[in-house]
């Protein structure tokens, strides 16, 4: 009999990892973090080196020479603005039959600008007249009556002295004359109510012609023939308040807005230099008419109001000169300082440049600017005087025409290397 086999027992020992085997990819990855922690180290490093060396951005502006005669205490801006600026409409309400303008049309003081509907107007009219003549003609007849009765009553008077007559016709005769006179009294009475109607009348036709109340120029055409006008909103979107609107172009002026914190530098009859955005090559000399005696508390600004000088009005506003100045016009204003008395003048020095008022730094010690020539900063000490609106006086250290930073981090040194932005 064979005996059974003998059960095979497993070998763990083969699943085993030598130490060889082990060790191997162990250092593999340990050579793989040196690498990469060598590489981080060496992209933080070119990174650093890469921002010590960037150039810092900034803003420049260049110094300029002081313009002479008066400097400029403060800028503001605003828009021409006529004084005189009407919109025309009509008195009443009818449809229009008649426009003789258009934009830009050039109008005289009572000019025949539009008609309306006159048609009702004029029949009232002719019915007044109609009873003023029918009254006329009434007096005419009792003026005839009258005579006749004056007759009568002479001589009724001169039979009653004869005692021929009764009083009773002496009485008779007169009561009529008296009556004949009452009834020309009264068609009198009535020819004056027929004349005030009449007045009343031409009045309502004239309310059909519209005239230019002074000379301008059109600027706005709101109505055409066949559109129906009232002074009122009459209910509906069909009916016209306005026939057109006429600008007084002599009357033009400019109104800017001044912050309330600077106005104590504004007074009337301040002279001032205004520059319109259209014409900046344009300075018209101007002055202060006056200050608005009140605030806008959401803006924080006071109104000025600004006129031309007697001396360039004509030149500067007629418009058959020079249309250039146009309602609405944006504009920028310089207030001017007053005069200064000689002595005062004399201690005063003279300024040499003017820079915005940003470009001024200040230490412990002194004040000054940065410099900027071939892309690298130069400090430079300056004594600065009054600021004239949103410049600054240099009175020594600074040339005009020189590059100094307006807008720059507070890091800036002597000698940094820079990058200007427009």
């Amino acid at each position: 009999m064979a005996t059974p086999p003998k059960a095979v027992k497993p070998d763990l020992s083969s699943l085993r990892i030598s130490d060889t085997k082990r060790t191997a990819p162990r250092s593999s990855r340990r050579w793989m973090w040196i690498a990469l922690a060598v590489l981080l180290f060496g992209m933080a490093g070119a990174a650093a080196f890469a921002y010590r060396n960037r150039k810092v951005e900034i803003e420049v502006a260049k110094s300029t020479k002081p313009a002479t005669g008066p400097a400029g205490v403060l800028n503001a801006s605003g828009y021409v603005t006529p004084r005189r600026r009407a919109t025309i409409a009509a008195k009443i309400t009818g449809r229009v039959t008649g426009v003789f303008f258009d934009e830009g049309t050039r109008v005289a003081e009572g000019q025949l600008l539009s008609t309306l509907d006159d048609s009702d107007a004029r029949r009232a009219l002719d019915s007044a007249k109609a009873d003023r003549d029918s009254s006329e003609a009434a007096i005419l007849d009792y003026q005839v009556q009258l005579k006749n009765a004056e007759i009568e009553l002479h001589r009724s008077q001169q039979l009653v002295k004869e005692g021929v007559s009764t009083q009773e016709a002496l009485d008779s005769a007169t009561m009529t004359a008296d009556s004949l006179r009452a009834k020309i009294a009264l068609a009198k009475q009535q020819v004056i109510a027929a004349d005030a109607r009449i007045r009343e009348q031409q009045q309502a036709v004239d309310n059909c012609t519209i005239r230019a109340p002074f000379a301008g120029i059109v600027v706005s055409k709101d109505a055409q023939v066949g559109e129906m006008v009232s002074p009122i909103s009459a209910g509906g979107g069909f009916t016209r308040t306005g026939i057109a609107t006429i600008v007084d172009l002599h009357s033009n002026e400019f109104e800017v807005d001044v912050s309330e914190a600077y106005i104590a530098r504004v007074h009337d009859g301040q002279a001032v230099n205004a520059v319109l955005d259209a014409y900046p090559d344009w300075t018209i000399p101007a002055k202060v008419r006056t200050v608005i005696p009140t605030a806008d508390r959401q803006k924080a600004t006071v109104k000025v109001r600004i006129s031309i000088t007697e001396a360039d009005h004509r030149k500067l506003y007629d418009p058959a000169k020079d249309p250039r100045i146009l309602p609405d016009m944006g504009v920028k204003v310089t207030f001017l300082e007053s005069e200064a008395k000689p002595d005062a003048k004399q201690d005063k020095p003279a300024a040499v440049a003017l820079v915005p008022v940003k470009a001024i730094r200040q230490d412990s010690s002194s004040k000054y600017v940065f410099v900027v020539k071939d892309d690298i900063l130069e400090r430079r000490a300056v004594t600065t005087g009054e600021e004239r609106g949103s410049e600054v006086e240099i009175l020594a250290g600074l040339a005009p025409d020189v590059a100094v930073v307006v807008n720059g981090p507070d890091t800036l040194r002597d000698g940094q290397s820079v990058q200007v932005t427009k």
